[in-house]
Formats: C-alpha cells, structure tokens, sequence
C-alpha cells in the first residue's frame, strides 16, 4: 500500500532541475505528437491558453482509481515509458482535443519514494503533483506548493481493525479505550494528533507497518493497522486467503483530522505565469472527474494496462479497482458543503492549520511566521457549476 508520510526523506538525490517548464513540449514517454497531429481541437484549446505542450502531473503511488480523474484525461494514441513509469497521450475533455499532450507519472517505487512535492522540485518540467494539505504546510519554506483542485473530498486513510475481536469498536476513539495496538507507517502527522489529543495513547502505536498483511494475520486481529479504505478492506476480505473475512475501519477525516489528499497543486510562481492556462485547465480537471465516475470501465482498463508494464510488485486486480470506485464514490468524493467539486473550504483549512502547526513546531518544522491557511490553495480557477 501507499506510504503517505511529512517527515519521511522527501528529496532522495534532490536536484532543482535547469528545465524551463514552458519549453517542455516534448512528451515523457515518446512521441505522441503523431497520435494528437489527426486531431481536431475542440472548443476548449489549452494551447492557445498558455498551457505547456505536455502537462506532466507527478502522482503519489502507483496506477490505481483513486487516480481515475487523471488517466481519464488520456486520448487514444498513448504511449507508456515502462522505464520511468509514466503515460503520455492527447489530453481530452471528453471526447474533445484540447492541443496538448498529458503526461501522467507514477510515484512510490517509480520515484524511490520521493514525494510529489519533492519530485516537482526535483523536475521542473513537472507541472503538477499531488500534496495533501499537511503536507503543504509542513513545506510551505523547503517546498512550497499551492493547490488548484482537490479530487478527494475525504481522505482514503483509514484505522482498520477486525469486528470480531472488537465488536463494540465503532472507530478510533474506542479502539483507544480499548487500548489495541495500532500498526501504522512512521511519520503519519495523523497518528501524532490522535495521542496528542488524547484519542490514541503513545504506547499503542506501533511504528514498524511494512505495508504487508502478515502481522495482521499472525496477531489474529488482536491489533488494528492503518490502511486505505479504497483498497484494503476489499483485498484482507477476498485476497489475503489467510484472513478472508471482512474489516471494519474508520476514515482518519472522520475521526478529526480535516486533511484534504493529493490536492493538485503547483509552484507558487507557476500559478501566476500560468493563470491563463489554469483558468481553462482546471474546470477540464473537474469534469474528467466526473466523466469518470459517470464510467470508469474504459479508464480503469488503462490503470490496469499501466500497472502490468510498470511492473513494480504492485498488485492491483479488477476486483480491487471496481470496489475502489464504488467506496470512492459513496465516500471519498463529493461537493462537500457546497455544489461544487474540487474546491476546497476555507473553514477546513483553518482547522488543519490548527491541529499541525503546533505539531510541526514541536518536530522543528520551519513553518513561516506569516504563513496563512490562503498561502497554500486557491479556488479562483474553480468552475462552480460543475459538481456531483
């Protein structure tokens, strides 16, 4: 599973690359030009909007639903660079060219682990990357980025735990009074906030989650484990032989902790330079998503092509995808207070602000003294007619 951690090394090799980001034209993975020179464009041209000629957007994992908004972008035609993990086609609107490629990189193992934001400095050609909220903060100095899009209303991480050896747990404040051992990833800002908060104590976090089901299995469900709620509940049931019996999980946003996930964000200066192309780019982002989840058969067809000639260890089966999709939609996206998808409240924001900042001052984070939570997202370039 995906590791989502602020204070894991986030610039492995870091190196600010010398690329100017508007001369990128030329794609990632090959020459797709040839697919998009048939190609009409339709009412919306992200050319003549200032847009790079290949918009290259840095994911956090590998190829997976959550990340269907994305490759829901990609025309026929593609191209797929097995070697840097990356798919480079037309970008559609629908079933319109818009008069640029997108090139969409995948992230974990692809990137040895780097994180989005440091791999965005790490590659000026990057025009886009996925950060969480959080993260954005505890980077606004080293890495600042700025959110345009937020694709997830909740985040997919999760506390799980196994309902018949807890069954009065209903979420993580009682696996807390429960005092259960908690198995998470080192440096989840999450887990720091739950003992600070008094939900969790120290003493039951255990720091040592590989990502792998064996200890779950071998603890009989004595312990609960961090996971996704996207992908996990789905492969302990149907694929992991050794447990083949549901879980039962809270979402971390529903226990208190407001982060938004894999906001779409970019540098700060590059969302002046390139407010053209994102007032034109930003509502295609929007309806991509909803495209999708209005019929993800085809796209997910194409995450599990990616995943295939990756060829990581990662294992994703249609089984997985299709319950991905159907927990997304019931309980990851939406409007949220309002009808609009992809912005992001202002109100939420706050509250993160205050949960983390002290936290991150306490770790010796340098957080700017004058850091506000409008520092680190917009909603200008938000249509606010699009929604679910």
């Amino acid at each position: 599973m995906r590791i989502t951690t602020t204070r894991a090394t986030l610039v492995a090799g870091f190196m600010v690359g010398g690329l100017a980001l508007a001369a990128c034209s030329s794609p990632a993975s090959g020459d797709s030009g040839s697919a998009a020179a048939d190609l009409e464009i339709g009412s919306i041209d992200l050319a003549a909007a200032g847009c790079p000629a290949d918009i290259k957007i840095q994911t956090d994992w590998n190829p997976e639903a959550e990340h269907g908004h994305l490759y829901e972008l990609v025309g026929d035609g593609y191209t797929i660079d097995d070697s840097v993990k990356s798919v480079t086609g037309p970008l559609m609107a629908g079933d319109e060219y818009t008069g640029v490629d997108v090139t969409i990189l995948a992230g974990g193992p692809a990137t040895g682990f780097t994180q989005p934001n440091a791999q965005m400095y790490n590659d000026d050609s990057i025009f886009m990357a996925y950060v969480g909220t959080d993260e954005a903060i505890a980077h606004a100095a080293d890495l600042p980025t700025v959110g345009v899009f937020a694709p997830l209303e909740k985040d997919p991480q999760m506390i799980m735990w196994d309902p018949e050896t807890y069954p009065d747990v209903t979420g993580i404040a009682d696996l807390g009074d429960a005092g259960a051992t908690i198995r998470v990833f080192p440096g989840g800002t999450y887990i720091d906030y739950f003992v600070g908060a008094g939900v969790l104590s120290a003493d039951q976090v255990d720091s040592t989650y590989d990502g792998t089901p064996a200890v779950f299995v071998s603890e009989g469900g004595t312990i609960a484990q961090q996971g996704f709620a996207s992908a996990e509940p789905y492969i302990y049931e149907n694929e992991v032989p050794e447990w083949g019996k549901p879980v039962d999980y809270e979402l971390i946003n529903d226990a208190g902790y407001p982060k938004y996930a894999a906001v779409m964000s970019l540098k700060p200066e590059n969302v002046d330079a390139y407010a053209d192309c994102l007032t034109e780019l930003v509502p295609v982002l929007q309806q991509a998503e909803l495209d999708y989840f209005a019929d993800p058969a085809a796209t997910n067809e194409l995450v599990l092509e990616l995943v295939d000639a990756y060829d990581t260890g990662w294992v994703y089966s249609q089984g997985v995808a299709d319950y991905s999709v159907e927990t997304l939609a019931s309980e990851l996206v939406g409007n949220g207070p309002d009808d609009t998808l992809g912005d992001l409240d202002p109100e939420r924001v706050q509250e993160l602000f205050d949960i983390v900042v002290p936290i991150y001052a306490q770790q010796g984070f340098e957080i700017p003294t004058d850091l506000a939570p409008e520092d680190i997202y917009t909603n200008e370039f938000i249509d606010e007619s699009l929604g679910f």
